[in-house]
């Protein structure tokens, strides 16, 4: 029933693109990009089955996607600088169960790791802001939010030209 749910708003979202004029599905793919699981690999999808050259769906899907995530990745990254300099030290942050499955995945993978498989359980909107509020750098999460949001959107585009070509 949930796929259902998510299975109709991702062809409404479809429709909503498909139904404009070339020149302003670009701008609705930014916004479309912008909605977590969406992103730039759905968007990137959404963008060739309107029949955008899949270089430029990919781009715009990732600019879209991007421009979200970058902007809640800075506001954790002053929410977080904000927070501690309110306290006397930061290890006064009593780590909940959450923060310590998370911190776990980030001792293992680091960064790098969580950014470019974060996608396969959560948005990159979800993961790069809770990397900063975990401590990681912000300049670090920008960087390999970046690459991975570019990596997946390219990795959609390329299969679904793919499949349109050579299935459809």
């Amino acid at each position: 029933m949930l796929f259902d749910g998510i299975g109709d708003f991702f062809l409404h979202m479809l429709e909503f693109v498909s139904e404009l004029e070339s020149w302003q599905q670009i701008g609705a793919l930014v916004l479309v990009s912008a909605i977590p699981f969406i992103e730039s690999y759905l968007g990137s999808f959404i963008g060739i089955l309107v029949q955008m050259e899949p270089v430029l769906a990919v781009a715009v899907a990732s600019v879209g996607n991007a421009i979200a995530t970058f902007l809640l990745i800075a506001g954790a990254s002053r929410a977080r600088t904000a927070v501690l300099n309110g306290r006397k030290s930061a290890d006064a942050v009593a780590p909940t169960k959450r923060r310590q499955k998370v911190a776990k995945y980030m001792d293992r993978f680091g960064v790098p790791g969580v950014s470019l498989l974060g996608p396969l359980a959560l948005p990159s909107q979800f993961t790069g802001p809770t990397m900063v509020a975990l401590g990681a750098s912000a300049r670090s999460v920008y960087f390999w939010m970046g690459i991975s949001i570019i990596a997946w959107g390219v990795l959609f585009g390329f299969f679904t030209e793919f499949a349109i070509r050579y299935f459809g």
